[in-house]
């Protein structure tokens, strides 16, 4: 139960943070290169996101 509750959690957390990144893009005045920062730190996010859930086990 422990590990299903942290998969649909963590998939919230990326749609969320997906979604944000992708707003963003929408906008005609806001170009790529200015949205590749956020994209960069939204990755980063989730990959420590991910192995805090799964792989941090001490």
């Amino acid at each position: 139960m422990s590990k299903i509750t942290t998969i649909v959690g963590i998939s919230f957390a990326i749609y969320f943070l997906v979604g944000l990144a992708t707003t963003l893009t929408k906008s005609m005045m806001i170009g790529f290169v200015d949205v590749l920062p956020v994209y960069i730190l939204m990755v980063i996010a989730i990959i420590m996101m991910i192995y805090e859930a799964f792989f941090d086990k001490k």
